[in-house]
């Protein structure tokens, strides 16, 4: 299998690309944090230890990030300011790196590298392979794609104990896109496999989305509430790789 979850981490390698792909960075939301008195050291100085990690373990060629670098929404804050290029800067060295916007990623011109390529929000193909965010529709073109790997959701399943403290744990989602609604949206007789992955946050701080709470509630990005995905059927499972069940069969899931 040419595309591997990378154990224990929100991270994924596509072998035969030599990718490594991450999502959900948000760099700066520890300064909005601190605003409301919760302290946390510099996640940027962490990320890139981990980064550092996972090129040198994986010998990838290219670091993807699908989508919202950045944290601060309208505007940028001082801390993003000065951390991504920062961090970027240090990446570009060790590899190529592409960002595909996120709905976070506004007012980024200014502190971007000039080596780091930037795509539309409505996402990138390589080969057979579509990477977008997912806060916006992907373009015609992922459409050809066998597989697809899209961010934005956060996604989580609910866990339970005994005396019913609750809390929830990070999940990839795997799932296959509606080829015929697909084919309607996009006026196009023929699509790709559009086998699709749901990536977690690389920034744990976010924590996620329980999905296996929220089946009755509209989810967000066009892709999910219009059900082109269809979450209930998609595949979840944990980071360290643990096959979890279907979405719609998991309920809100104890540990005894």
């Amino acid at each position: 299998m040419t595309i591997k979850f990378i154990t224990d981490h929100p991270t994924l390698f596509i072998s035969d690309k030599r990718i490594l792909v991450v999502a959900d960075l948000h760099i700066g939301l520890e300064y909005e944090l601190y605003k409301k008195g919760i302290v946390i050291p510099s996640q940027a100085e962490k990320f890139q230890k981990i980064l550092d990690q996972l090129i040198k373990i994986t010998r990838a060629k290219t670091l993807l990030i699908l989508g919202d670098i950045k944290h601060k929404v309208p505007g940028i804050s001082y801390r993003e300011e000065k951390e991504i290029p920062k961090l970027l800067n240090h990446l570009t060295e060790k590899v190529q790196v592409i960002l595909v916007k996120g709905n976070h990623d506004t007012l980024l011109r200014g502190i971007i590298p000039k080596e780091v390529k930037v795509c539309s929000p409505r996402g990138l193909k390589i080969g057979k392979y579509g990477f977008f965010h997912g806060h916006a529709w992907p373009s015609k073109k992922l459409m050809r794609c066998d597989y697809l790997f899209m961010a934005h959701t956060h996604p989580a399943i609910e866990f339970k104990d005994k005396l019913g403290y609750r809390f929830i744990e990070q999940v990839w989602i795997r799932g296959g896109m509606g080829k015929e609604l697909v084919k309607k949206k996009y006026k196009i007789k023929k699509t790709g496999e559009l086998q699709t992955t749901i990536l977690p946050t690389f920034n744990r701080l976010l924590g996620g989305v329980a999905l296996n709470r929220m089946l009755d509630e509209e989810l967000i990005g066009p892709v999910l509430a219009n059900k082109f995905l269809d979450i209930e059927k998609s595949r979840a499972y944990l980071l360290d790789g643990t096959f979890l069940g279907t979405i719609g069969n998991l309920g809100i899931k104890s540990l005894f």
